[in-house]
This record gives C-alpha cells, structure tokens and sequence, in this order.
C-alpha cells in the first residue's frame, strides 16, 4: 500500500506475490501468477486530516470484552467484502444488509472457527459511509480471538484505534460533531435522564439548531455584503441593513438563553452536587446510606462519627449525581472535627442541590434554630435566577414525633418528613428531588437541546461576543467581518473546520470497535 498526502489522484499499484496468501482457496484455473491488487486513496481533508478508508480496512469487537451469547465483530474499509469472501469461501457475498447464516473458517489452515451471522453493508450505506461487515459470532473467548486473528492475516486489514469507526462515519458526513458527542455520550450514559439527553444530540438537535443560527447569519452576512457592493444601486431593496440588524438582535436573545442554561446541560453529563448537611446526629448518613442503597458511612447514635466529605455517584429519580456526606455542623470540638467541619462548609459552596437534615423531635434545640437561620434561611431566601444553589428541608426521625416531642410548628419553612428507620416519606423525597434535579441538570425530555461540553459554550460565547462587535461597527466592512466570525464559531461546533487536536480530543474517549 502506498500512502503519499501529496498525491491528488488514486494510486492503483500492481504487486506480484511469489506464493499464495492462501493454498487452500486458490482455484486451479487461476494459474500460479497471483496478483494482490492494492487501492490507496491519498487525499487531505479540509480540518488537515487524513481521509479514512486510505487503503485501510479494520476490524474490531465492538460488543464488548468478557463471555457472552453472541459477540459482534465489525469491519470498515475497501477490503471487507474480500475479508467475508474469504473467511466463508467457498460462498460468495450475502445480500446486502441481510442476515445470512455461514461457517467461518481460519483462511490459513482452513479449520473451522465458528458457525455465525454475517451482514454485508456496502458502501455509502453503512455507518461508516464505507464497506462495512459484521461478524455476529458466538461469544466465548476462544471464538472471539480466533476470528479477530483470522481477519489479522487478511491482507490490507489492521485492528482499529478507538472510536475509528466513529470517526470515519464523521469523515463520510454520516455524523456531525456534535452527533458523534451524543453516541459518545450515550455509550457512557448511565441514567436515564442521561440516556436520553445522548439521544436527543444524537439525533441532530443541537446540529439542526446551530445550523439553523448559522443560515441566519449568512442571510445577514449576505444583507450586509450586498449593501457595500450595491449601495448606491437604485436596485437595491430598502431596509436591507435593517433586516440584518433585526435577525441578529434575534439570534443574540437566543444565544443568550441558551448560555444561561450551558451550566444545566454540563450537570446532565457529568452529574449534579448534592450535599446532605445538617447538626450532628440528625441523620444525615443514614440518609446516604439509603439514598445509595449501600452502606457509605458509619452510622451511630455518637455525635461528630463523620469527620470527613464522603463522596458517592448515585442515580437519583433519574439524574446523575454525585452525593457528599459531611460531618455536622457545629462549634467547640477537638481540631480534627472542625477540620471536618470547615471541609463541610466549603463543599456546601459548591453544591448545586443542599438536602438540609434536621432531628425533627429536636427542632427547638440551639443547634437546629441556628442551622435553621445560617443555612436553610440564607439559601431559601434566594431565588433561582439570584443564585444556582437550591435547597431541600427535611425533618428526619419522623417516627419519634408521636411519642418524644411536638411537631414541627407553622413558622417552619417548607419541608419533608421522612424516617430512615422504617423508609416512611422515601417516596416523596424521591420526588421532590426529581423536580429539583430536573431544575437543575435540565429535563432532557422536554424544551431546546442542552448544550453538555465546554465546547459548546465556548463557540457560542464567541458567537455572541462577535455580534456585540457587529452592533458597535460603524465600518460595514468590519461588520461583515464580525459576522463570518460569528458564523465560524458555530460551523466549527458541528465540526466544520475543525483542526485534528480538537477531533483527537473528542474520539479519544470511545472504545475500541466504536
């Protein structure tokens, strides 16, 4: 295979084998010349980065390491068909994009290795945009590394890099950029909210969105550009400059919003900070433990047990979440608890979601009125827009209000009630912190599309700067200038012009046969 990015055209280049690759497959009218013909397309892309499918064909399981029913292995690249041809000869390729049943066989010694189905995808219609085979095999370790070094002694195959395969389907305009960061975010995804958030980018939303924006701008740019041209033209429609300034006046309030939010889609992906904070002994581990469904802390009836932030992921009513027990909260205690302490009240800082936990047979106490005033009062009398934290009351030990104290009096500010002994108010709990957690992260079933990477606001950031540059032009030519560069920072979300670093940065959390 010769690769040369210099050479504009198709390089065909004819090789003499002095044996056959294969004995077992020649046939006897073919003679003893055996020609291996090899076909490397050696173009550059526009982002500096090679064209796949240059000459190379590769293979990878896709479904996954360990024992299994069925294992799927998949090809891409110009020789896939002559990879099928020759693991199933004497049989000739399956009807496209049909499940066919045929017997594998090592191409080197011609033993058997697996009987399984076989699915031809000719190119352009594949995932990759190329020639594409799946092999779905029996899943044993055996029969997996046995075909995977089969298709290793095929001539012009080579076992794939991670996220190859998504990369080529990029490379073939299959999948924009923001596409390919859905399917990296759904094989990740392991909440529902985050499910389907993946497949909504997936789809195409944010894409469709963005280019939508950047339709706009080119129109505008187009208004613009025509009126320096043509100004003077009787010709020329009036209020053309004005048009411009209306639509990007328009695409500022939407980007705007749509920034507001970029934190919420951020939190989808990568889990919003809940917090569980509250007076010693209020029951703020045994809370965890059942949030978590697993034993993360000691629990005991002795005040101060907890004197460090522990930290666990847990899937609440949906939402990814990244739960932090803290030691309670009070004064003069030994150093290492108030060291815990001042750790509890940094991490409070950062928490988007507070669960403030109070004994509710001992809410008359110093220690609740106080917490009561620091906390609870200080993060409830903020609103939403005024501050991203939010904040949840609730009354533990609610199983002891019938027979060790009165109940929670009118002046309390909203609560819940809940015991972690006998489970009794879980379930609202639970919902209660959906509807916050969907205030927070963004409800992915409903509403625009979230943008989930610091990319995403990135560009539109730099959109949004580049039109405030466009509104205090008094040069049109600066103006129109203004506008490419808005319009580049969106072409470049969805992956135009794109430059291999970025695209390096983005495949390189896929698995291999992905």
């Amino acid at each position: 295979i010769v690769h040369s990015p210099i050479r504009p055209h198709p390089c065909f280049l004819l090789v003499p084998a002095s044996e056959p690759p294969f004995p077992h497959l020649q046939t006897p009218d073919r003679g003893d010349a055996v020609w291996n013909v090899r076909w490397a397309l050696c173009t550059r892309r526009s982002s500096g980065a090679l064209a796949p499918g240059s000459g190379a064909t590769i293979f990878a399981l896709s479904s996954g390491q360990g024992r299994c029913g069925v294992a799927v292995i998949r090809t891409s690249g110009p020789a896939s068909g002559h990879a099928l041809r020759i693991l199933t000869a004497p049989r000739d390729l399956p009807p496209a994009r049909h499940a066919s049943l045929r017997l594998l066989s090592d191409p080197r010694s011609g033993e058997p290795l697996d009987r399984a189905l076989v699915l031809w995808f000719p190119g352009p219609k594949s995932f990759t945009g190329e020639d594409c085979v799946e092999f779905h095999v029996h899943g044993g370790p055996a029969v997996v590394s046995g075909v995977l070094q089969a298709l290793g002694s095929v001539p012009g195959l080579r076992p794939a890099e991670a996220g190859e395969f998504t990369r080529r389907a990029f490379a073939h305009g299959k999948l924009n950029l923001t596409e390919v960061e859905g399917l990296a975010d759904l094989i990740h995804a392991e909440t529902e909210a985050q499910r389907r958030q993946a497949l909504r980018q997936l789809d195409g939303e944010l894409g469709h969105l963005c280019r939508g924006w950047a339709e706009t701008l080119t129109k505008a740019l187009a208004h613009v550009e025509a009126y320096i041209d043509f100004g003077e033209d009787d010709n020329l429609e009036e209020g053309v400059l004005e048009q411009a300034g209306i639509e990007v006046r328009a695409l500022e309030v939407a980007l705007g919003a749509h920034l507001r939010d970029a934190r919420r889609g951020q939190r989808l992906r990568s889990g919003a900070h809940v917090v569980v904070t509250g007076p010693p002994n209020a029951g703020k581990s045994s809370l965890v433990n059942l949030l978590s469904r697993k034993p993360v802390s000691i629990v005991s009836p002795e005040p101060g047990t907890t004197r460090d932030v522990l930290e666990t992921p847990v899937d609440l009513a949906g939402f990814p979440v990244l739960l932090s027990d803290t030691a309670g909260l009070r004064e003069g205690v030994g150093p290492v608890e108030q060291e815990g302490v001042r750790r509890a009240r940094e991490r409070l800082e950062q928490a988007d979601l507070i669960l403030a936990m109070l004994d509710a047979s001992d809410l008359t106490s110093p220690s609740s009125c106080n917490f009561l005033a620091t906390v609870v009062a200080s993060v409830g009398a903020q609103s939403p827009s005024d501050s991203s934290q939010r904040v949840l009351l609730v009354l533990n030990k609610s199983d002891l209000l019938s027979t060790e104290g009165p109940g929670p009096g009118p002046d309390m500010p909203p609560h819940l009630l809940l015991s972690c002994v006998t489970g009794e108010g879980l379930d609202g709990l639970l919902e209660a912190l959906r509807k916050e957690l969907a205030a927070v992260c963004g409800d992915p079933s409903t509403g625009p599309p979230l943008l989930t990477r610091a990319r995403h606001q990135y560009h539109l950031q730099g959109c949004l700067d580049a039109l405030g540059h466009y509104k205090q032009s008094k040069d049109l030519a600066l103006a129109a200038e203004a506008l490419r560069v808005a319009r580049g920072h969106l072409t470049r979300l969805t992956g135009g012009g794109g430059t291999e670093e970025i695209l390096d940065i983005i495949f390189r959390d896929f698995c291999v046969g992905k």
